[in-house]
């Protein structure tokens, strides 16, 4: 299988998110750091670029800039991640698709529902792969929950509870602080702060695992700290098309939090549990029998959790890695566009371009039913109703 050439625009130095994107793309030598745009200072990032191993004509200055240097080159990249500031994703995002390049888009997708719809089409008319980075998705043992929900090992799915709480917002002292202060402002955030940085994690997380989307909610936010005009903390509650019934917790202020992403599933014949901290352990409890403790990397696991572990059993597995799991994902899928193949459906797993909208659309619903105290309300994009 021939390595793939992979462009990045966005995480430059000292970003949280960039190293996580170049080891996770290159852990399995599946695609070649080709181009970049990595600053949105011209300077800083064509040499930053150049630190990392970029050829001087494709560490760029802006992605205006890489677009027009690559859509004329018959070596352009194959696969461009977008890691830039939220605002941004849906310009650059559609540039790309409508040059007719493969693109994987942070999260948010977009700042609202129209937008993530126009993506949505715009993926589909250019026939590219628009994929998002749901990241966790990725965990080995993630899978291992889905197959085992799709298989009917627990039979029906009655109750999913998610959370993603963490306590490194808690600080008041911190409202001027420039890597918090735009998280809670709506000029630069959109309508809500919290769920919309970590509580569509926890529900796409939910849906990936039950096979179910989301149909209506129930929301609780608050801001506890007085300042902040967007939520601090919210409690969400759900329903799914499947039948399953949601909860889904998420905190910027739960002192004692580090990371905090969780889900159990809960249906008619038993019960899974795992955490993001303690990745290589997922707790089952079959009814009316034992709990069972299934560890990451062990023999007679599904083929889902077989192609996206590569250490021995006992040994950690780490977020770049489940980054890593995303790419192998799109490297296999990309192959198959190029070659007319059919997909692995155990490599067919990325988040697409329809999950970063129906997130947004859970985004707006929870900001909307927010302001309702709670008031019950439709979930789904407008295009899927």
């Amino acid at each position: 299988m021939n390595t793939l050439r992979w462009g990045m625009i966005g995480g430059g130095e000292g970003s949280q998110i960039g190293p996580a994107h170049r080891l996770g793309s290159g852990l399995d030598g599946l695609f070649d750091f080709t181009a970049g745009a990595l600053d949105h200072r011209p300077d800083e990032g064509r040499a930053y670029g150049q630190r990392l191993g970029l050829a001087a004509d494709r560490a760029y200055g802006s992605w205006q800039d890489m677009l027009a240097g690559e859509r004329e080159r018959d070596d352009r990249v194959d696969l461009v991640t977008v890691a830039t500031p939220n605002s941004t994703h849906y310009e650059i995002t559609k540039a790309f698709l409508e040059a007719g390049f493969h693109v994987l888009c942070e999260k948010p997708m977009t700042m609202t529902v129209e937008e993530g719809e126009d993506i949505v089409r715009t993926a589909k008319a250019s026939g590219r792969i628009c994929a998002v980075n749901y990241g966790y998705s990725g965990y080995s043992l993630v899978r291992h929950m889905r197959a085992m929900v799709m298989r009917g090992d627990l039979g029906a799915i009655r109750l999913v509870n998610a959370e993603f709480a963490h306590g490194h917002h808690a600080d008041a002292a911190d409202a001027d602080n420039p890597r918090v202060r735009w998280r809670y402002d709506p000029a630069q955030a959109g309508v809500s702060a919290q769920f919309a940085d970590c509580g569509i994690h926890a529900l796409h997380m939910a849906s990936f695992v039950t096979g179910q989307e989301v149909t209506t909610l129930s929301a609780d936010i608050v801001s506890c700290i007085a300042s902040r005009e967007l939520e601090d903390d919210a409690m969400v509650n759900f329903r799914m098309d499947g039948g399953a019934v949601g909860r889904l917790w998420t905190s910027s202020v739960a002192i004692g939090r580090q990371h905090g992403l969780g889900i159990q599933v809960f249906g008619e014949k038993g019960g899974l549990r795992w955490s993001q901290e303690h990745p290589n352990q997922l707790y089952y409890m079959p009814l009316n029998e034992r709990l069972q403790i299934i560890e990451r990397g062990e023999a007679n696991l599904s083929p889902e959790a077989d192609r996206t572990t590569r250490v021995t059993i006992g040994h950690a597995e780490g977020m770049p890695l489940a980054f890593a799991n995303i790419y192998k994902d799109l490297s296999d899928v990309i192959h198959a566009v190029n070659e007319g193949a059919a997909v692995n459906p155990a490599s067919d797993l990325y988040p697409r371009a329809t999950d970063g909208l129906r997130s947004m659309a859970a985004v707006a619903a929870v900001a909307e039913s927010g302001k309702a105290e709670g008031k019950w309300v439709d979930a789904r994009p407008p295009m899927f109703r």
